[in-house]
């Protein structure tokens, strides 16, 4: 039988280790496909059960160096357990790094010529290298049992020389002294590319521990117990495991509903915003459809379960993210993948120069061959190729954070500068998210009516009530009405409230509360109300026992800024697209009033994730931006997932980019940081490789035929420390760049 589960790995030190493993668990008998990805630290593998189980997987991970966690009952918590203990190990070495490599380089510097500062340098690099630094040495060693590299063999090869040749020349000076050849130390080198790549790697831990809480918070929202109501009508509180379709399933005031349902009897409003974004509770009443993870309002009801287990929405919605994030991302980390072939160039390289030089220059080949081989080792440092990523992601994310965009990785950035999508949910993306009141229509007005209105309201179980309350507040610096009493009251399901006040029948809610009875509004009021209704607002009628006496429009405003910020997106050549849960009329003016191209309305969660995969499928780079729970399986699904500041966790979570201000006018602002950014990384990556490419040759001797110039290590190391101030400096163009 064909099995697909997500395994923690781990032990991955960068793209090539998740690529190694990958490759490790491809190779096993049974497995159909695996995916490792480097991002979320997991594994998805297909295999058949019949021919290998978790534990053989884990055996052939363990063999190739690395780690599985394969106990599906704990292995959330013991994957976070074994993340944050790396994680708190990889902050502790690079401060300790920092700490060392600062001295060091302040003592090469100014006070190398006195022999008490060499001894120093030595001692502290030694610590920096291998104790603070000892990861990339462990690394390395472990990649060359195995027959391969990476970026910890390259940076553990080049310091490792360079530390060794300066530990040479400090103990065996006259070596070089007698060949009248000045000796130099690179402890500085070797301590400060430690650090800083130590200092990346940090961030990148940092970035990579916010992934899983997207899925830890959607299987929060599942209860642990179910209330089974029994044959003879007595309730048992049982695991909502035990919970089987057909089963009758009570659901008290303020709880959430444990599985999906139909509702037998009972009523209440139940708020469904971690499946439709829409911040109105739904009314429910026999013949309903519930959802598992949705939060009953202070109503009771009894339901039908229809699906419980892996085949809720909720559970549905989980898989589609756990898949999602755990499919093979597009975007690989060049830098690794030229280091497997890099490392091995560069050591060949290294030692053809040495033996070309021995070989073709007697006298003095061996002394110039070594220090060629030398020369190139250092020269070849990937301080450059180290940096160039790190510190444009240092200055591009600092930017961003100072502007309201907090990025969590340079795959996103990477994939931020393609979109030619971009798909947005409604409430609380475009609009603010909370119902409020836009105009009021009173015949007669009174500041008495008004205080009636809000006192029926406040007494409401429904959502629009309180907008309705905190409209009819009266100003601080205004004498305010007696709060009337209202006896009597009657929440009346479907259609609104009744009470009673002075002797008089109020009534507050929709326009069939009031035909049914006998209310006809005035002209003047049904015109008003015909406006709104065109304008997709929610109509509240309030009346007596003859005749209505006011409508009040209730909405949800559009963000300020969401109609520029769509403007802008168009002006970039990007296509927006809207999707809702919300109806066909509200829709229509949302978008017509924000300039959106094209929208969908009463789309579910797995419809949103649909859409979306169906955009990718037609060749476009896809950006969802959102801001609730419903939004987490679409914006898992999407090339680019844009979270709003001021909605859920979860989605904050799932997503690669967070608008802290949740003003949608930094979504265009953060796709422009984003080209900005990438293009510095590239040009970083670029003029450390075309260093690379001519400082190789140079290091090995190739002029020296020509004119005879042989460049000694101390220039290869300073050559090495230009490049990588380069890098910088460019990185740092960034903050004068504007949005």
């Amino acid at each position: 039988m064909r099995k697909k589960e997500i395994f923690p790995v781990t032990g991955l030190g960068c793209a090539a280790c998740a690529a190694r493993v990958g490759k490790v668990l491809n190779a096993q008998d049974g497995v159909t496909e695996a995916n490792v990805n480097y991002a979320s630290a997991t594994a998805l593998v297909e295999y058949d059960t019949d021919r290998c189980s978790p534990e053989s997987l884990r055996k052939a991970v363990e063999e190739a160096g690395y780690g599985l966690i394969t106990d599906v009952e704990n292995e959330e918590e013991a994957a976070e357990a074994e993340r944050l203990k790396q994680y708190r190990a990889l902050r502790r070495q690079t401060a300790g790094a920092v700490i060392g490599a600062v001295p060091v380089f302040v003592l090469s510097m100014f006070f190398m010529d006195l022999r008490w500062g060499q001894w120093v340098t030595f001692v502290l690099s030694t610590v920096v290298l291998f104790v603070f630094g000892r990861r990339f040495f462990i690394n390395a060693w472990r990649q060359l049992r195995h027959g391969a590299v990476n970026m910890d063999t390259l940076v553990a090869g080049s310091t490792g020389v360079a530390w060794l040749f300066s530990v040479f020349n400090l103990f065996f000076p006259d070596f070089w002294l007698s060949r009248g050849i000045e000796p130099h130390l690179y402890f500085e080198a070797a301590s400060v590319i430690v650090a800083f790549i130590l200092i990346g790697r940090l961030l990148e831990a940092r970035a990579k521990r916010k992934t899983s809480g997207a899925i830890r918070a959607l299987m929060g929202l599942q209860p642990k117990t179910v209330t089974v109501v029994a044959a003879d009508g007595t309730e048992k509180e049982v695991p909502v495991q035990w919970a089987q379709p057909g089963d009758v399933i009570a659901v008290r005031p303020g709880e959430r509903v444990a599985v999906d349902g139909t509702v037998l009897s009972g009523e209440s409003y139940v708020d469904e915003s971690m499946l439709s974004g829409e911040p109105v509770p739904v009314h429910k009443q026999p013949d309903a459809k519930v959802f598992a993870g949705t939060i009953n309002q202070k109503g009771a009801f009894r339901f039908r379960a229809d699906r419980t287990g892996r085949d809720t929405v909720l559970s549905q919605i989980i898989r589609m993210v756990q898949d999602a994030q755990g499919s093979k991302a597009p975007v690989q980390n060049m830098v690794d993948k030229v280091a497997s072939v890099f490392v091995p160039v560069i050591m060949g390289i290294a030692l053809v120069t040495f033996a070309a030089w021995w070989i073709l220059a007697p006298s003095d080949g061996f002394i110039h061959g070594l220090l060629s081989m030398i020369t190139v080792l250092i020269i070849a440092c990937p301080c450059a190729l180290g940096l160039a990523t790190p510190t444009a992601l240092i200055v591009g994310i600092g930017k961003g954070a100072s502007n309201g965009i907090l990025i969590k990785d340079a795959a996103s950035l990477e994939v931020a500068r393609k979109v030619d999508t971009v798909v947005l949910d409604k409430t609380g993306t475009l609009t603010e998210g909370r119902p409020e009141v836009v105009d009021q229509c009173w015949v007669p007005d009174s500041g008495a009516l008004r205080s009636v209105l809000s006192a029926l309201e406040s007494l409401s179980e429904h959502p629009l009530a309180e907008a309705v309350v905190s409209a009819l507040r009266p100003e601080p610096d205004k004498e305010s009405q007696p709060v009337p009493e209202i006896v009597s009251f009657e929440n009346i399901p479907g259609k609104g409230v009744r009470g009673v006040c002075g002797g008089m029948t109020y009534f507050a809610g929709n326009l069939d509360l009031l035909s049914s009875n006998n209310i006809e509004p005035s002209d003047e009021l049904l015109a008003r109300a015909g406006e709104w209704l065109a304008q997709a607002r929610t109509v509240i009628w309030f009346a007596d026992s003859t005749r209505a006496l006011a409508a009040v429009a209730v909405t949800d405003r559009i963000k300020s800024t969401s109609a520029e910020a769509v403007a802008k997106l168009h002006h970039m050549g990007i296509r927006t697209v809207m999707l809702t849960g919300d109806n066909e009329a509200s829709a229509a003016a949302v978008a017509r009033q924000t300039g959106i191209d094209e929208f969908r309305a009463g789309v579910l969660p797995q419809d949103k994730a649909a859409f979306v995969k169906k955009l990718q499928d037609e060749g476009h780079k896809v950006a969802m931006i959102g801001d609730g729970i419903n939004d987490s399986a679409a914006l898992a699904r999407a090339d680019l997932s844009i979270a709003m500041g001021g909605g859920s966790d979860i989605a904050m979570d799932a997503a690669m980019i967070t608008i802290l201000s949740s003003d949608l006018i930094k979504v265009p602002d953060a796709i422009r940081l984003s080209h900005l950014t990438v293009r510095t990384i590239r040009q970083n990556l670029f003029w450390a490789f075309i260093y690379n490419i001519i400082a190789v040759p140079v290091a090995a001797g190739v002029l020296y035929p020509i004119n005879g110039f042989l460049l000694n290590p101390m220039i290869g190391g300073a050559a090495m420390a230009l490049s990588s101030v380069s890098v910088v400096t460019n990185s740092l163009r960034l903050r004068g760049k504007r949005l």
